[in-house]
């Protein structure tokens, strides 16, 4: 069927994403309608950005207040906003200090800034000699900083000259790490899972153990939480399954509620405090409408309990797929509380080809490395919803892309 908007798309968008045929128009909750008012369960969340589901009333209220009052200012001026949203964030992370910024990807640039100058300034290495380990397929963003240290070739192979500043390790070895620090390291940068890697679980221990082994060698512990913070893993924040805690942490996505974008760096005031102004910035930057929205984004997820949500849900979508799912077609579920990936064999189809028939038959997912699907739905899922989704996936699982073929 010839559609306007994806012709448009086609004709004057540039071609850095390459989309499922479905034109989405509007959304409330775990549901979204396409423009033809087909109806389908959102089990990718904009990549964890909309936990509290779409268009929830609460947050439509906080922008329509906001937007009414004020929406920027710039960090030139103070905005009743603003304090509020940073004594709430800083008392959730159980930080000193917080650094609005827009993106997540601005936001862990920050963190690198803040990693840098601290080693300077108060570590005594030698400007320009500090280092930051980071892990083999990682993803910390798309600029030209973070993809130096990415591991995938699309990333970063046509991108150069690159920023030498990184050393890369494996993700999950806690010795690797030790082995790697060296006088001129200054920071350690993780994700706590593996996302757009396909929902990679380190071992049991291991957040733990490295920031043990930071802490011991002082090195700064960063911990991107990006898309697993603020409930998406059962916990608050996933490296709460292991009694630790980083000197910065990385926030973004969810912290907007899916409204409007927000990211923040939260961490130690000796850390923190090597920023003098003019050191760093943002024009929008904790903006009173961002920083509004945000508040009641926090609220939402307290309120409505959803970390608990999130770990109950999740423990029933993988128990439930990992007892029916062919086992010549799945190699692997695996996740933590609504951050889950489903892994098929070679052989058996591509994740492209399986994420296309969950989006014809009313389920949205996004394929990763070409043999994993994620499914990361609003953590406000009713169980019912959750019903229906492992019904599609079910049945969608129920044949190679072969035998699917075939009976088309």
């Amino acid at each position: 069927m010839k559609n306007q908007v994806v012709d448009d798309v086609i004709t004057y968008g540039a071609r850095n994403y390459n989309p499922f045929n479905v034109v989405l128009s509007r959304g409330q909750g775990e549901w979204v309608w396409d423009i033809q008012g087909k109806k389908y369960l959102d089990m990718l969340s904009a990549y964890s950005a909309v936990n509290q589901g779409h268009c929830h009333p609460k947050l439509l209220k906080a922008l329509e207040l906001q937007a009414r009052k004020l929406c920027i200012t710039s960090r030139a001026y103070h905005n009743e906003c603003l304090g509020p949203w940073m004594r709430k964030l800083a008392t959730l992370t159980l930080m000193d200090k917080i650094l609005p910024m827009n993106s997540g990807a601005e936001a862990v640039e920050t963190s690198i800034k803040l990693a840098r100058k601290w080693a300077y300034s108060r570590k005594g290495i030698l400007n320009p000699n500090a280092k930051i380990i980071v892990c083999n397929n990682n993803f910390h963003g798309r600029t030209t900083t973070i993809v130096s240290f990415s591991s995938e070739p699309q990333y970063r192979d046509a991108f150069a000259p690159y920023d030498n500043g990184f050393v890369s390790i494996p993700f999950g070895d806690a010795q690797a790490l030790e082995k790697a620090i060296t006088q001129d390291t200054a920071a350690f940068l993780v994700e706590p899972v593996q996302g757009e890697a396909g929902i990679i679980l380190p071992p049991e221990g291991y957040l733990k153990n490295v920031a043990d082994i930071c802490k011991k060698n002082n090195v700064l512990c960063i911990f991107d939480e990006i898309q697993t913070g603020l409930g998406r893993t059962g916990k608050m924040f996933a490296h709460e399954y292991e009694n630790t805690k980083p000197d910065l942490l990385i926030l973004g996505k969810a912290l907007g509620g899916g409204i409007f974008p927000i990211s923040a760096v939260a961490g130690r005031q000796e850390i923190m405090d090597v920023f003098q102004p003019g050191d760093h910035g943002s024009t929008f930057g904790g903006n009173p409408l961002a920083c509004a929205i945000s508040i009641a984004a926090l609220d939402i997820i307290i309120e409505e309990n959803l970390v608990q949500k999130s770990f109950t849900l999740g423990e029933k979508f993988r128990e439930d797929l990992r007892n029916v799912l062919p086992s010549h077609i799945v190699k692997e579920v695996r996740g933590k509380g609504l951050l889950n990936g489903i892994e098929i064999y070679p052989e058996a189809g591509s994740g492209r080809f399986y994420g296309e028939l969950l989006c014809q038959k009313g389920v949205l997912s996004k394929d990763t490395h070409g043999q994993i699907l994620r499914f990361a739905p609003p953590l406000m899922l009713e169980p019912s919803s959750l019903d229906f989704g492992l019904s599609i996936i079910k049945d969608v699982f129920s044949k190679t892309e072969d035998e699917w073929k075939k009976g088309s």
